[in-house]
C-alpha cells in the first residue's frame, strides 16, 4: 500500500483523535504506560486550530484516508510538535519519518521559524531514540525556555513516570541551506 503526506483539512479534525488511540495501542508493550493505551488524546478543536493555521499534516492511504498525522502549534520561533501518532496497522512504514519532514518543510518556509521542539518519552524507542535518529537532540534543563520546562512539569503531574520525560529540539534547516 502506498501512502502520501499533506495538509490536513478542516473536516479532518475530528478523525484524528481516533489515530492517536490506534497509535497508543503501541504503549501496552510497556507495562509503566500501557495506561496510555486508555488515555484520551488531543480534542478534535485543538487539532482544527492547528488545521487552520496550516500546522498539522496527515498521512493518508491509497484511498485518501488518514492513517497518521503531526499537530503542531508556533509559540515565537519554535514550531512545537503536539502530537504526532501513526495507527497502530500503518506503523512500521517511514510515516512517521516523512511527517516529521513534512513539518519541518512547512516550518522552513515560515519567517521567523528557527527550530521545531517536542516533549517525549527519554527510552522509549519510538520516542527520543527516534527523534534522535530524525535529527532532534535533547534540551537539557539548563537549555529550556519557560514553555519547554513547564510542559514537563505538567505531564509529570499528570501521571508519566517521573524523569522518564524530556525536551527534544531540532534546528530548522531554510530552504538554501540557511
Amino acid at each position: 500500500m502506498t501512502f502520501s503526506i499533506r495538509p490536513a483539512r478542516p473536516e479532518e479534525a475530528g478523525l484524528l483523535p481516533a489515530i492517536e488511540r490506534s497509535a497508543a495501542k503501541a504503549f501496552l508493550a510497556v507495562p509503566a504506560l500501557a495506561w496510555l493505551a486508555q488515555a484520551d488524546g488531543l480534542p478534535p478543536a485543538v487539532h482544527a486550530g492547528c488545521i487552520a493555521h496550516g500546522l498539522c499534516w496527515v498521512a493518508v492511504d491509497g484511498r485518501d484516508q488518514p492513517v497518521g498525522f503531526l499537530s503542531a502549534r508556533q509559540y515565537g520561533a519554535d514550531l512545537h510538535v503536539l502530537e504526532i501518532s501513526v495507527a497502530h496497522p500503518a506503523q512500521g512504514r517511514g510515516l512517521g519519518r516523512s511527517l516529521l519532514a513534512a513539518a519541518h518543510e512547512g516550518a522552513a518556509r515560515l519567517p521567523g521559524l528557527a527550530r521545531i521542539t517536542l516533549t517525549t518519552f527519554r527510552t522509549v524507542g519510538w520516542n527520543g531514540p527516534f527523534y534522535a535518529r530524525a535529527g532532534f537532540r535533547l534540551l537539557p534543563p539548563a537549555a529550556q525556555d519557560a514553555r519547554l520546562a513547564g510542559l514537563l512539569r505538567d505531564e509529570e503531574a499528570g501521571g508519566f513516570p517521573p524523569g522518564s520525560r524530556c525536551a527534544m529540539v531540532r534546528d530548522v534547516i531554510l530552504a538554501g541551506g540557511t
